[in-house]
């Protein structure tokens, strides 16, 4: 029996022990109504939720095809299409498909400030927010198309078409939800290690199963992509890690997901020395990165901070900005070391922020950690920062220079110019760039791979086109053309966006509460009905 006839049998015997006073109450309303709203709060989800990324993650180490995806969404609406395009374009299924949720785009486009750049200056709140905004919308679009086959369901019965009738039950007894792991950026924990552990609680209670947090100093946080950047010593880094662990064991949540970001490879500063008690430690490995000079008690100058480096008194360069740097070249290694330290301290994945998309460089570092953890994964931003078609381009023409092949007919500084478009090493470089993702699985241990701000640039670049059309010589058939017409044409159903906004459903249940009485907005005259 399903859990659909189990609701309705529940009801129907909570319904006889009350009597008279629930004559009223349908049995199969209070089952549709619970199968619509199956997830009761943001606990639920976050549980849910981290059962299927460890079974994916489980799943990926048996057979690196086995990656997942995510696209980064900045408001519960766009999360919720996302969700309603995939089922509909890959056979009602959601698999191994996520929502990504970035630090970046909440600072641009969700904080009271306004736009802000990347340098965690919004509200803490602000990021579970949007977790709690985003399954809200998800679980409104299960609550849409379960009730949209309750409708048809209806309608068989009343045909009297029970093989219709069954096929329909059928499909609400197996409902695929649109509910699916979210990635959060909590950037790099707003704060100390308490401040990070409440911001975590508060991102699972949300609903959130997988936290990302990155090794760079609080307040001096900047984007990945961008210069500037201060990282911190590795315990402070780890307790962080703890921190968010302490939070989903609190809150039951016992397989959520941490996801610990290094900066180091374009990371050149650091606002701390480490404390080291021993040769070798943590604290040592990560002063050894240190830019010093060695130095003699008389050649010491008032304010200068001195280390003991294997026996030698050195002097870390300390920049005007009081701020330490390290040795040029040496962030692949403190790479490496932030991803084992991390995983070796409570993290389940590591993600490194490169400067470019290029899968022998990621591999290489991703095979250092595995020497020491063999089954580490790796998250990575696939960035609109990043010049796609550029970087390619170039791997291609260096591949070719390096075998020998004629390149004479390019300008590698020039290769974005349209006119390489239709050449072997233009289509070469696309090959490479659509089979990127799967081959950074097989070849560099990437786990999930994720575009941080699409959905940012996406808004844009659609607003773009509606305006220049709608607002020049085209009016209406601007929007008519370049909207309308492909909505109804390539099934979106946005297009009826009063059923999308849930008029339907309020229908439903004015029907369950006042019976004929009701009053419904999808009568005869609703204009809607023209997108039947």
């Amino acid at each position: 029996m399903s859990q659909y006839q189990d609701d309705i049998q529940a009801a129907s015997a909570l319904k006889d022990s009350n009597g008279s006073s629930w004559d009223a109450i349908n049995p199969e309303s209070v089952a549709r109504m619970r199968a619509q709203n199956k997830f009761k709060n943001g606990l639920d989800v976050a549980q849910y939720t981290a059962d299927i990324m460890r079974a994916d993650m489980e799943a990926y180490d048996k057979d690196s095809s086995m990656y997942t995806q995510s696209l980064g969404c900045w408001h519960g609406f766009i999360g919720q299409q996302k969700m309603i395009s995939i089922k509909k374009h890959f056979e009602g299924k959601t698999d191994r498909r996520y929502l990504y949720l970035s630090g970046w785009m909440v600072a641009a486009l969700r904080s009271e400030f306004g736009p802000l750049p990347d340098q965690s200056m919004h509200e803490k709140t602000s990021v579970a927010a949007l977790i709690k905004e985003l399954y809200t919308f998800l679980r409104q679009a299960d609550a849409r198309e379960l009730g949209g086959l309750f409708r048809e369901l209806d309608a068989a019965r009343d045909a009297d078409d029970m093989a219709k009738a069954a096929e329909v039950q059928d499909k609400i007894d197996n409902h695929v939800t649109h509910v699916v792991p979210i990635i959060a950026d909590i950037d790099a924990g707003f704060g100390n290690a308490e401040a990070t552990y409440l911001m975590a609680k508060q991102m699972i209670e949300a609903g959130a199963c997988c936290i990302q947090i990155e090794n760079q100093v609080s307040d001096e946080k900047q984007c990945g992509h961008q210069d500037g950047k201060v990282t911190v010593p590795h315990e402070d880094f780890l307790a962080k890690i703890r921190a968010v662990r302490y939070a989903f064991l609190e809150l039951g949540i016992d397989n959520g997901v941490i996801v610990a970001r290094t900066d180091s490879l374009g990371a050149g500063l650091t606002k701390q020395i480490a404390v080291s008690n021993e040769p070798g430690d943590l604290g040592d490995q990560y002063n050894a990165f240190l830019d010093c000079e060695e130095v003699s008690p008389e050649d010491m100058k008032n304010g200068d901070v001195v280390i003991n480096q294997g026996g030698k008194l050195v002097r870390p360069k300390r920049l005007p900005s009081n701020l330490f740097q390290f040795k040029a070249g040496t962030g692949e290694a403190r790479c490496v070391l932030d991803c084992i330290t991390s995983l070796q301290n409570g993290a389940d994945m590591i993600w490194i922020e490169t400067e470019k998309p290029h899968v022998a460089q990621i591999g290489g570092m991703v095979n250092a950690v595995r020497e020491v953890v063999p089954n580490a994964k790796l998250v990575y931003n696939n960035s609109p920062s990043f010049n796609w078609t550029l970087n390619f381009r170039q791997q291609v023409f260096d591949a070719m220079a390096e075998a020998g092949q004629d390149v004479s007919a390019y300008n590698r500084d020039e290769l974005m110019d349209v006119k390489y478009d239709g050449t072997e090493l233009a289509t070469t470089a696309d090959e490479k760039i659509r089979t990127f993702q799967a081959d950074g699985a097989r070849e560099a241990g990437i786990f999930h791979h994720l575009i941080t701000l699409p959905t940012y640039h996406t808004a844009a670049l659609s607003t773009d086109n509606l305006a220049k059309e709608y607002f020049g010589d085209q009016g209406m058939l601007g929007y008519v053309l370049g909207v309308q017409r492909k909505e109804i044409r390539e099934g979106i159903a946005c297009v009826k966006h009063q059923n999308m906004s849930g008029s339907d459903m309020g229908d439903d249940h004015k029907e369950y509460f006042s019976g004929d009485a009701a009053l419904k907005a999808a009568g005869e005259d609703n204009t809607m009905n023209q997108f039947s």
